[in-house]
């Protein structure tokens, strides 16, 4: 039944995910909160949801300075209107001062590409942190696209199933930064369940 082939094609790939880039994913975001660095969190479209999510997770559990372009949709909107959708994320950036101490984290299906041109207001995004010596981190699938040839470490969720990439893709791109915000590279505190289940309850 379908609900197998899925369940299956998810297990496949969290058993194929490269444990070592994600350690160094944690590493590197670390040096970022250690630096006194801002953590810019991008994605588009279902990975916006995961940026705006992960923004909170790493500001409350981890301790960063965390933002999210895609959060504030009236300068979102201005910059699409006034400057173009490839330069949204780039300018909004540029406002915000990025900075060599600053991380930037990409969430995307494929990782942003120049040809064809998929995304490439995160491949923009991207460009302006590598000028600026800011630290590029993400966490992909497919082949990783711009994201994984750029970044200084990266995750990439790797394709089990051609028929299945974006939804494998985005719910495990959600596995992967909670694992990174419980790091003990990351964690500065524990979630609100860890904090008051008993030790041995999985609560409710």
């Amino acid at each position: 039944m379908f609900t197998d082939h899925f369940l299956d094609a998810a297990v496949r790939a969290i058993a194929a995910i490269d444990r070592s880039a994600v350690e160094s994913t944690a590493v590197a975001l670390a040096k970022v909160r250690e630096k006194g660095g801002r953590l810019f969190i991008i994605g588009v479209g279902g990975s916006a949801g995961h940026a705006s999510h992960a923004t909170n997770d790493f500001r409350k559990i981890c301790g960063f300075e965390a933002y999210c372009p895609t959060d504030n949709v009236s300068e979102l909107t201005a910059r699409i209107n006034d400057e173009g959708w490839e330069g949204a994320f780039s300018t909004w950036l540029e406002g915000s001062r990025l900075r060599a101490e600053d991380g930037l984290l990409i969430f995307s299906v494929g990782g942003g590409s120049l040809e064809p041109p998929v995304s490439s207001n995160i491949v923009r995004a991207i460009e302006l942190a590598k000028s600026r010596g800011a630290t590029v981190t993400g966490i992909v699938g497919r082949n990783g696209g711009f994201t994984g040839k750029m970044a200084d470490a990266c995750v990439i969720i790797p394709t089990v199933d051609p028929e299945l990439i974006t939804p494998i893709v985005e719910g495990l791109a959600a596995v992967v930064w909670h694992l990174l915000v419980s790091h003990p590279a990351l964690a500065k505190t524990k979630g609100h369940w860890e904090q008051i289940a008993p030790v041995g309850t999985s609560g409710q």
